[in-house]
């Protein structure tokens, strides 16, 4: 059984109309709209089977115009509401639990041999519910000789947490890290670091990122601001390529779209890393990348204090660990 006409326009019709009104090119907006309409006249779309493969086959299809990884249908089981205040507060409650449960996105926060710092971050959440969690892991590494990133796993977030995680990279000096053109308000923001953070900072000591071709959006943000800042390397792979955010529009009880309505301007470069990814400083699969960044922080940690009177049994440590690699 297929769907009928009816059930594949009632969710192009909206999707058309948030397209035009908030996708962030217009011309591009339009251009997708077309093509939906065009397809719809012709019965393109009579044998998809459910409206969960539908949204499959119309995220493909925007994409191959737009080729924007951010635009995506997506489908639930459960209802929810179409009205766009009772929509984003059900966003907002589902949002607050999800997060909590993610630990804000802190999967694990040590202490490596050598006294290397390792935080493996999966999601930037708000720092209006993640601040307190993330100075706490950045208090844990505050003692560490040098410091790993793991954002192999990371999909993005928001990127006030990424200015707010950044801030305890650099000094107290605020650094202008990014802006975001948006089109509903054609109007600019910009981020910029946190000049009073409740944690030590982590300055003057070596930051790796790693990365890998899932580290997505916000992720992205973090280590392209840092690459051109020069304050970390990145290790591991080059990036998904998605620099546009945007906001999630639910055009009927069950199917939702995020449609990207801003495009990302670093202040240095004038551009962003949208379709082509992070470059990596180092390249390497997303497996090996850990082991790279571990024997480059650990050859740091020796050349540091190497022939120190005190700090003699940290190099046998690191040394110790460099042999089993």
């Amino acid at each position: 059984m297929h769907l009928d006409r009816s059930a594949y326009v009632e969710i192009i019709d909206p999707l058309v109309k948030a397209l035009n009104d908030n996708y962030v090119f217009p011309d591009v907006a339009k251009e997708m709209g077309e093509m939906l309409e065009i397809k719809v006249s012709k019965n393109e779309y009579e044998k998809v089977r459910t409206v969960e493969e539908l949204c499959e086959v119309l995220t493909i299809d925007l994409r191959k115009i737009s080729k924007d990884k951010h635009l995506k249908l997506k489908y639930s089981q459960i209802e929810k509401s179409v009205d766009q205040k009772e929509s984003e507060i059900e966003q907002k409650e589902e949002y607050l639990l999800s997060s909590k449960v993610d630990n804000y996105g802190f999967y694990k926060v040590e202490r490596l041999f050598g006294n290397i710092g390792y935080i493996d971050l999966r999601e930037f959440h708000d720092p209006a519910v993640a601040a307190e969690t993330g100075a706490n892991a950045m208090g844990l590494v505050a003692n560490t000789e040098a410091l790993i990133f793991d954002l192999r796993n990371n999909g993005g977030g928001d990127p006030n947490m990424v200015a707010f995680l950044t801030s305890y990279l650099l000094d107290s000096e605020p650094v202008h890290l990014n802006s975001f053109y948006y089109r509903p308000d054609d109007d600019f923001k910009q981020f910029w670091t946190v000049p009073v953070l409740s944690a030590k900072r982590y300055v003057d000591k070596p930051v790796y990122i790693l990365t890998s071709n899932y580290t997505f959006s916000g992720a992205e943000e973090f280590s392209y601001n840092l690459k051109q800042l020069k304050r970390a390397t990145i290790i591991g792979e080059v990036t998904g390529g998605g620099a546009n955010p945007g906001f999630i529009h639910q055009l009927t009880k069950h199917v939702s779209v995020f449609i990207p309505n801003g495009r990302a301007i670093n202040p240095i470069t004038q551009t962003n890393w949208e379709g082509v990814g992070v470059q990596p400083d180092i390249e390497t699969s997303k497996d090996g990348a850990f082991g790279v960044a571990y024997k480059k922080a650990l050859h740091h940690v020796i050349d540091q204090y190497q022939g120190s009177r005190y700090y003699g049994f940290l190099v046998q440590e690191a040394q110790k660990e460099l042999t089993k690699m």
